[in-house]
């Protein structure tokens, strides 16, 4: 076999990217990383206020939407995903959370050796260069930096004044030795600009490591086998049509949307539901696709005439072209913000054994992923639920490879999460109506005089959508439902695995973009141990 690669990579994102330069510090070690996005390299992705360029449309976005959603009164969620090097890293916003320990302890618990919170942080660390934070929780060396923002906001103090006044905890650090409280948010930023995992980990190497490719424009359609092994992809760049081939593993990392999707394109998934649509089965795991889930969220929205909060205004127009100014001069202020700049992690009620949701205030008002536009100056504040017991699934929606999945993440299926989401409500509602944080705002919008249960609910179906953190896809377990083991090999095929947040077995207590680099760096291990490279 002509093999153009040893290790075959199939997704740029956040996980692909650290996979790919982590496998490539072997000198003898070919890689070859595909992705269907480009560089992610332009003055978008690195200038964090422009990041709401990318999430409200389809630049470097795929910007997917769901199925109809019961629960959500048939609304259609939006699913945006990063169509670039770095994927959801290079548009996201840019927080820097890892989740809970209790999270890694129930994977591992669960017969996933290895994924204990206390295996998992080494991994953490090695990728961080935290810009203030050290030992023990946190790494300086690492590819990913980490830091305190510089946008000077007054936000920042009130919200914790508001803390104070609420008879909540002030956190410093939430990937620490307690995640309970609430704070700044440290971002994946460096001297004010958006430090993507792309620009970290690959784009140092590019052109200096020759065992390391890079192809972009890449769009996967299916895997190749011979027999029962993964040997390649065939794909589509620049309108046509190629196949690449690995010699020793394919790597599938497209995200939790698309490596499932591939995978069922590829012949792997339900069986039934693949030979309804005329698909070949190679191996029938009825896991692919299946236990999606993400963390609901609904947001708050407050009008203020404050114009050193961002919005639509004459003035704050002026102001926005001072703030350019200043940012292109100190690389501070304004254009430096990553939108949710603050927010923490609570518990609605005594007893619980962590924080079970989470909180992002935003220096503007956000109305439907910032796609509807407002006049004037405000704050959002997200609340969102950390551990849904809502299960979704992700289907084909034909066999041509270049639709879009059916996306279902059954938001508020489960009464339960109606019921925790009402109590997060009330949490976050209290908390922006303290003293310090009422003095920003003029006017509460369209959860004004919301109080009752039945009116909180109606306006929670009416209202809430994705925070950006979908999992769950291609599970790891040890069940008949997992798709990868706890080596993240896929069931039943050879020389495959799948490195991304879609093998998380549950969503962790906060955002996804760090536990995703976690991954890969763990994967890039376990792949060298088990080619006996080490």
């Amino acid at each position: 076999m002509n093999a153009d690669a040893d290790y075959l990579i199939i997704g740029g994102g956040s996980s692909g990217a650290a996979l790919a330069s982590r496998l490539s510090e072997s000198p003898g070690c070919q890689v070859l990383l595909l992705e269907a996005g480009g560089r992610g390299d332009d003055w978008v992705v690195q200038t964090p206020f422009a990041g709401v360029l990318q999430i409200a449309t389809r630049l470097h976005n795929w910007g997917f939407e769901t199925t109809p959603q019961p629960g959500l009164n048939g609304r259609r969620g939006y699913q945006p995903r990063g169509r670039v090097l770095g994927g959801s890293s290079a548009i996201n916003a840019m927080v820097y959370t890892r989740g809970h320990p209790s999270d890694y302890d129930a994977w591992a618990a669960a017969g996933n050796a290895g994924w204990s919170y206390d295996e998992v942080l080494p991994y953490f660390i090695r990728s961080e260069a935290n810009a203030r934070l050290g030992a023990p929780w946190h790494g300086q060396d690492g590819p990913l930096r980490v830091g305190d923002l510089r946008t000077d906001s007054p936000v920042h103090a009130a919200w914790r004044a508001a803390a104070r006044e609420s008879g909540h905890a002030e956190q410093d650090d939430f990937n620490g030795a307690s995640m309970d409280g609430l704070g700044t948010y440290q971002v994946t930023q460096f001297e004010g600009e958006r430090w993507s995992v792309a620009r970290g980990y690959l784009h140092p190497h590019l052109g200096r490591r020759h065992n390391l490719q890079v192809q972009t424009g890449v769009r996967a359609l299916r895997l190749v086998f011979e027999g029962r092994r993964a040997v390649g992809v065939e794909a589509l760049q620049h309108g046509q049509r190629r196949t690449w081939r690995a010699a020793r593993e394919v790597i599938v990392s497209a995200g939790a949307l698309q490596s499932p999707q591939l995978l069922m394109l590829s012949g792997i998934g339900d069986g039934q539901a693949l030979r309804s649509l005329g698909l070949p089965v190679m191996q029938h795991l009825p896991g692919v696709g299946a236990h999606l889930h993400d963390h609901p969220d609904f947001v708050f929205g407050y009008a203020s005439d404050r114009i050193d909060l961002a919005g639509f205004s004459m003035r704050g127009g002026v102001r926005l072209l001072q703030e350019i100014a200043r940012y292109r001069s100190t690389r501070r202020g304004m254009i430096t913000t990553n939108f949710a700049e603050c927010g923490g992690f609570l518990r609605t009620r005594s007893g619980l054994p962590a924080p079970n949701v989470q909180l992002h205030l935003v220096v503007s008002i956000v109305e439907d992923h910032a796609r509807r536009l407002r006049w004037g100056h405000g704050l959002s504040c997200h609340v969102c639920l950390l551990r849904p017991r809502s299960r979704g699934h992700l289907r084909l929606q034909s066999a041509d490879p270049l639709a879009a999945p059916l996306i279902d993440p059954a938001f508020l299926q489960d009464p339960e999460d109606v019921r925790e989401l009402i109590e997060g409500y009330r949490l976050t509602r209290d908390l922006m109506r303290a003293p310090s944080m009422k003095a920003l705002w003029t006017r509460e919008l369209w959860s004004a005089g919301i109080d009752e249960d039945d009116r909180i609910e109606a306006l929670l179906r009416q209202r809430v959508d994705t925070v950006y953190h979908p999992v769950g896809t291609c599970r790891m377990g040890r069940d008949a439902q997992a798709v990868v083991e706890e080596r993240l090999r896929v069931r039943g095929i050879e020389g495959l695995r799948v490195v991304d947040a879609s093998i998380m077995p549950a969503v962790v207590s906060g955002n996804t973009n760090a536990p995703a680099v976690m991954i890969a760096e763990k994967a890039a291990d376990m792949i060298r141990v088990d080619s006996g490279q080490r």
